[in-house]
């Protein structure tokens, strides 16, 4: 199979990405099923809630099926991505996932969990920033730096995606675009190995979007979205490491692009837990301020709001790589202050809104 894979690479990877795909789509059908028959709903008593049916939130069952069954068929081995502890952390996450989506788990067991699954990763198998990469003049870390650097952006990356998954579409979507975007430069850099394991998330969440569109008929659950959090988290460490710059080596595409890919659900989340902490509250508490949270009181629909900000995000990809030249340091700053504007813009129009007028106080307060 890995002879295949590196003399017939396209062949390979479209073979993934359906079979995954395949796998999802038959999985599906006998979860809603079940959901059904044993009434396993969404909590409608939530205050964040969108919807005013019960719909089952099991969809990450089958996210976690096609992509285990499809890592393992196809044997994605390789020495810079250790898959049996690839997979031991997604089993982890996947069986809290799953009695959180049935039963509910404290927050405090869910990031002790959330720790280990990390720590295995970054401490057994050695996925972690090694180095700052000559972002703001800063190269090489000590080890323990480093683990704990490594651990606290995996764990970042996971609530992310767990935390933006807030309505029909939207987490789904951004983990295809962010799972798409690091195949395509893993098999540019032919790291073929890499890209696959990219392409069999990318397949799974795509045969799970079909029943995930608005009207949503099921949800993915903590179950899902830890999950693609995770894998996401994964390859961003991997890609950032691969183009570690040296002054003996020059990389073959500067780190940059892992920052836009992921900046979505990373600038969501820390402006979220910034304004909860400014206004006295746990980061954790949950409300509605979240991006899509805000774009949708501008009446704009689910799919409205999760294509906006899938756009946004294929947008700051694409800008990071036109602009590559401009270094790392130059390109964070950049795509934060770009995320930064978009997000006081949509402020503007929100106050216009809400105050029926537009004036230009309504920038600042």
């Amino acid at each position: 199979m890995q002879d295949y894979l590196h003399t017939y690479p396209a062949v390979y990877f479209i073979f993934v990405t359906a079979f995954s795909i395949l796998i999802a789509v038959l999985a599906l059908p006998s979860i809603l099923h079940v959901a059904r028959e044993r009434h396993l709903y969404d909590d409608l008593g939530s205050f964040r809630k969108h919807h005013d049916h019960g719909i089952p939130r099991l969809g990450g069952v089958a996210i976690f099926v096609s992509f285990t069954i499809t890592s393992l068929l196809f044997g994605f081995a390789d020495k810079s991505l250790p898959i049996n502890y690839l997979l031991t952390a997604c089993i982890i996450l996947f069986a809290m996932g799953m009695k959180d989506d049935l039963a509910g788990v404290n927050s405090n067991t869910k990031f002790a969990m959330q720790f280990v699954v990390a720590a295995i990763l970054v401490v057994l198998g050695d996925i972690s920033l090694t180095s700052m990469y000559g972002i703001f003049g800063v190269y090489e870390l000590p080890y323990i730096l480093s683990v704990v650097l490594s651990t606290l952006v995996i764990m970042l990356i996971v609530n992310a995606f767990n935390l933006i998954d807030g309505i029909d579409g939207l987490a789904s979507a951004t983990g295809i675009i962010v799972n798409g975007a690091f195949a395509a430069l893993f098999i540019y850099m032919k790291h073929y190995e890499l890209a696959a394991v990219a392409l069999a998330m990318v397949g799974a969440t795509i045969g799970f979007l079909r029943y995930n569109l608005s009207p949503a008929k099921i949800f993915m659950g903590d179950t899902g979205s830890l999950l693609i959090g995770l894998i996401s988290a994964v390859m961003a460490l991997k890609f950032i490491e691969l183009n570690k710059f040296t002054g003996a080596k020059l990389p073959e595409i500067i780190s940059a692009p892992a920052f836009a890919i992921l900046i979505g659900p990373i600038f969501d989340t820390l402006r979220v837990f910034v304004m909860r902490i400014m206004k006295g509250d746990s980061p954790f508490k949950a409300d509605r301020n979240h991006m899509h949270h805000r774009i949708l009181t501008l009446g704009f629909s689910h799919i409205q709001t999760t294509i906006l900000l899938g756009s946004i995000n294929i947008l700051s990809i694409v800008m990071v790589l036109m602009f590559s030249y401009m270094g790392n340091s130059v390109l964070i700053l950049m795509i934060s202050g770009v995320s930064l504007l978009f997000n006081w813009g949509l402020t503007f129009v929100i106050r216009s809104k809400e105050r029926e007028k537009v004036a230009l106080r309504n920038l600042f307060a």
